[in-house]
């Protein structure tokens, strides 16, 4: 469609109108949390001493955890997990903002943790006397015991149990000379050392790199390609629903706690953490919560066999509508996984969904908006999309002047929320108050943000008056974030 050009003044205006009203709607589908993926490009700030004080002053609590089909996971583009729901809900009492940081394994957990990248671990760690001697466990979450994974015979099936019994190992003693492979440096490699010395039999323990999940050496087992590994009970009768060939009921070491960690440095953080967890279970909210992933063996089923359920060892698909994403992100220029970022954040995929303002469609246009780009249908999905993406890339055109493409994204995406309007009465007053105009972060994000209040949009560089700026910030942070994980669970070409 042609667009009809006005006045600058006008032009910018009507836009800015048409804009602003999407910022009203944005409340029915933004994610209240916001999520940060580890990233090296990323500057870390660093808070190595502080404690629950200082942590509430900065209005953030960071946690570390790490992506498996129970703590951190996507399905369908949502973030989902045990640890993640429990973190939300500590997040809101604490009346503080929720930055999760994903690491790979328990020891990368750990060393962020020391190095002060965060603030808990808010992940399933057996306490150790060795773990003890570097960080403070919380109140344990739950209590488990180590299972030795193995296959069952291939006609398990038409086998009674007994003989089930009879294939497979049930003493531990019969793991003499058997490979098991087992994650270095993990409670599990010193179980089997143990076990070792307790039977006087030498087990031959297979070491594998400590970026190899539990749920890896799992499916390796499912699949034939390893014959034993050993985990967590929880863990295995989890996958166990996946893969039922396995048997999980071998166990090998007594009932271990399970807990969260926070540095040494943090006692008072240790402390209040610890006391929520012992009130939360004593909730009907926490059990539903644990049986959502644990116990509920239907619904996890249901998420593991979807095409749009991943981790790092399952890449599923974002939507249905991937396709159409893709196709319209090139002509925008975009990674179709940044583009696919914002539709969830308006619309959580959902081509029905509608605003109380009116905006309706994957990508939340006002009727205005949708028509002069060519939306006739705005509820259609590929007109909702196609007129979306030529409103961000009129939206790229407006902010040509930010060379950095970076730093250009944040802007199209605050002004896709707020209205270019605001953003340029943001960047009016960075520019006032000796900010770089051309940088989000810190610049013209916190001018966004002080928007909100009379001393700044009564100032005579402003021009759209007052702005709810927590939204657009949040909204840039928050597609941003997800974009990141999107990186991590999908591939550029997928």
């Amino acid at each position: 469609m042609i667009v009809r050009f006005y006045t600058i003044i006008s032009y910018f205006f009507i836009f800015s109108i048409l804009s602003a009203c999407n910022t009203s709607k944005k409340s029915d589908v933004s994610e209240a949390t916001e999520v940060v993926v580890d990233t090296p490009e990323k500057e870390e700030i660093i808070y190595s001493n502080h404690d629950l004080s200082d942590i509430k002053e900065r209005g953030k609590l960071i946690a570390l955890t790490a992506y498996s089909s129970t703590s951190y996971f996507v399905y369908k583009g949502e973030t989902m997990g045990y640890e993640y729901e429990l973190l939300k809900r500590l997040a809101d009492d604490l009346d503080l903002e929720l930055h999760v940081k994903v690491k790979t394994n328990s020891d990368s957990l750990r060393i962020a943790l020391q190095k002060g990248e965060g603030d808990i671990i808010a992940y399933g760690l057996a306490i150790t006397k060795e773990r003890q001697k570097l960080v403070d466990f919380t109140s344990s979450l739950m209590n488990i015991k180590q299972v030795l994974v193995q296959r069952k015979p291939e006609n398990w099936r038409h086998l009674p149990k007994h003989k089930i019994d009879k294939a497979v190992i049930r003493n531990v003693i019969e793991l003499r000379d058997k490979e098991v492979h087992v994650r270095e440096g993990t409670p599990y490699q010193l179980r089997l050392e143990n076990l070792e010395d307790e039977t006087g039999e030498d087990i031959n323990i297979v070491l594998e790199n400590k970026n190899i999940s539990t749920e890896e050496l799992i499916h390796r087992v499912a699949e034939g390609k390893i014959n034993y590994t050993v985990a967590d009970e929880n863990i295995a009768k989890v996958n166990n629903t996946y893969y039922p060939q396995l048997d999980i009921e071998t166990e090998i070491s007594f009932p271990q706690r399970i807990a969260w960690a926070t540095r040494k440095q943090s006692p008072l953080l240790r402390d209040k953490v610890s006391h929520w967890l012992d009130s939360m279970k004593n909730t009907t909210d926490f059990y539903v919560i644990y049986n959502k992933y644990f116990k509920n063996t239907r619904a996890q089923h249901k998420r593991f066999d979807s095409k749009y359920f991943s981790t790092i060892e399952h890449r599923g698909l974002l939507s249905k509508y991937d396709d159409l994403i893709k196709e319209q992100a090139k002509p925008l220029g975009w990674d179709w996984r940044l583009l696919a970022s914002l539709v969830y954040q308006e619309s959580k995929f959902n081509p029905k969904a509608k605003s109380w303002v009116g905006a309706v469609g994957l990508m939340q246009l006002m009727p205005a908006t949708a028509k002069q780009y060519g939306a006739n249908n705005p509820r259609d999905p590929r007109q909702n999309v196609r007129a979306g993406t030529k409103y961000l890339k009129w939206l790229e055109g407006f902010w040509d002047g930010i060379e950095d493409p970076n730093e250009r994204i944040k802007f199209v995406l605050a002004s896709y929320n707020a209205g270019q309007g605001h953003v340029l009465d943001a960047q009016r007053l960075a520019k006032k108050f000796n900010h770089d105009p051309n940088v989000w972060n810190g610049n013209v994000e916190k001018y966004m943000l002080l928007k909100s209040h009379k001393k700044y949009y009564r100032d005579e560089v402003v021009k759209f008056g007052y702005a709810r700026g927590k939204e657009p910030v949040n909204y840039v942070q928050s597609i941003l974030d997800r974009y990141e994980r999107y990186k991590e669970l999908l591939d550029a070409n997928q």
